[in-house]
């Protein structure tokens, strides 16, 4: 048993290893499994108070080109050092995860304009107590729309940029910045 299956790890190797040894000069395309590092601004609203903070995570998807159309599918997991602090209340933003589509068009040959739309879940927390302070507080769920551009650096990196918006439950709002770097397989 041992010996097939040595032999057909072989076999699969000697036929993709053509497929690594492509030259990088092909033409790029925005087909494939796609990760990523994210990082950037994140501003989080809510209650009429703000207050910045950084972003920083992972994405990882899915995306299929036809002609110059491009359809994905993605997910992100990301947290922020947002932190408000009002008096002897603290707010503070952290684990954000992220499930939804996105469409685009390539421009150029190796660059994808592309919106984006999906479902989010925040977590927020709120340590401390104070009269009149109401504070959002708990996991909320909500929608995130946004906007950007991936560029190709060959093959199979790429860097992007990235303007988004989620609006949350309790009144709660983030509008993010990001930048990103990735390798598509």
């Amino acid at each position: 048993m041992s010996k097939l299956f040595i032999a057909a790890l072989v076999a699969s190797t000697a036929i993709a290893a053509p497929a690594f040894a492509q030259d990088t000069d092909t033409a790029t395309t925005f087909t494939g499994a796609h990760i990523e590092a994210i990082g950037g601004w994140d501003r989080v609203q809510g209650q009429e108070r703000h207050d910045n903070g950084a972003l920083y995570g992972v994405n990882a998807g899915y995306d299929l080109q036809r002609g110059n159309v491009v359809f994905g599918v993605e997910g992100e997991a990301s947290d922020s050092t947002q932190k408000k602090e009002l008096g002897a209340v603290t707010q503070k933003a952290s684990r954000d995860l992220y499930a939804g589509g996105r469409v685009g068009y390539v421009v150029g040959g190796n660059n994808l304009l592309y919106v984006k739309a999906g479902y989010t879940n925040a977590r927020f927390t709120v340590d401390g107590t104070a009269t009149g302070v109401n504070l959002a507080d708990g996991n909320l769920s909500g929608a995130r729309v946004g906007a950007g551009i991936e560029h190709q650096l060959g093959s199979r990196a790429f860097v992007k940029t990235e303007y988004r918006y989620s609006n949350y439950e309790q009144g709660v709002s983030r509008n993010q910045l990001l930048a990103g770097v990735g390798l598509r397989f």
